[in-house]
């Protein structure tokens, strides 16, 4: 049976195959990667592919779950002491989290940034202070807020955790199509700060109907 699996919260999924495991969405297992032996969350059964996919090692035992919540505790450690060396190192970049591997031998710092940042300074300050191999990985600010999770001036769950999958990229052009653009931008971003999701759902609509009135003046 093929799965899909996160390693941590802002990660992309990642299928794998139970093999004889039998697992249910929640359980915690061990798998490998590239970089050695990860634990992740089993987030979807039964996955639809006919790619080859790694096998999961082992559902994670009590001494995996001991070691995983060790590393969790590391972790929120070490978020202030890098959110503490962006500051000294004057970079525009905002942490938003950190993931310790299962074997503790890598550390991913994962950052939000609008502009592209020269982060290699702060890597080698990194390495050195906690002696391991350092990863700094961008996230989008959506994906923050799908983490974090929310409800919007509608009332409602937010969008991105709503829907599943990835959702269209929404533009100033999406906005003006349907005369939200004069509104000011802070009627119409969520709480991501970006454009709201739902600018999305009827944008083809309004365009399809500005083109018809197009054509309707060509054709006069």
């Amino acid at each position: 049976m093929k799965i899909s699996v996160k390693i941590f919260p802002l990660d992309s999924p990642r299928v794998c195959d139970s093999g004889n495991w039998s697992v249910e969405i929640g359980d915690i297992v061990i798998i490998s990667t590239d970089f050695g032996l990860e634990s992740a969350e089993v987030k979807k059964i039964n996955v639809e592919t006919e790619e080859e996919c790694p096998k999961i090692v082992r559902k994670a035992t009590f001494i995996d779950i001991e070691t995983i919540e060790k590393n969790e505790q590391k972790s929120k450690e070490a978020i202030d002491i890098c959110k503490n060396l962006v500051k000294e190192c004057g970079l525009f970049m905002k942490i938003v989290g950190v993931h310790f591997s299962f074997d503790g031998g890598k550390i991913v710092f994962l950052f939000i940034a609008e502009k592209r940042v020269d982060f290699r300074n702060l890597v080698r300050i990194l390495s050195k202070h906690f002696q391991k191999s350092i990863r700094l990985q961008q996230v989008g600010s959506r994906d923050e807020a799908r983490e974090k999770g929310g409800f919007g001036v509608c009332g409602r769950e937010l969008c991105c955790i709503k829907f599943s999958g990835n959702l269209k990229s929404i533009t100033t052009e999406d906005a003006k199509i349907q005369q939200m653009g004069q509104r000011g931008s802070d009627r119409i971003s969520g709480l991501c700060g970006r454009l709201k999701c739902c600018l999305g759902f009827e944008v083809e609509q309004y365009r399809n109907e500005l083109n018809a009135k197009k054509n309707k003046k060509i054709k006069k």
